[in-house]
């Protein structure tokens, strides 16, 4: 799954909300890193890195999004 045409916006909140199950790393096309966010959920280690990626997400350019994940 390609992330072009991804919305940073989207996976911001994707990564706040239910960052803990890894759907933001889903939405992306980081499959592997989804799976690993899910096995560990119990933890709420996942929620935690979620809601710093959210953060990130949200507060870097349109540019650099585009660049990192497209």
């Amino acid at each position: 799954m390609s992330s072009e045409g991804k919305s940073k916006m989207l996976a911001g909140i994707f990564a706040i909300v239910l960052g803990g199950l890894g759907v933001h790393k889903f939405y992306l096309g980081n499959i592997i890193l989804g799976i690993v966010y899910l096995i560990f959920c119990w933890t709420g280690i996942p929620s935690l890195i979620g809601l710093v990626e959210g953060i990130i997400y949200l507060t870097q350019s349109d540019e650099d999004f585009a660049v990192k994940y497209g």
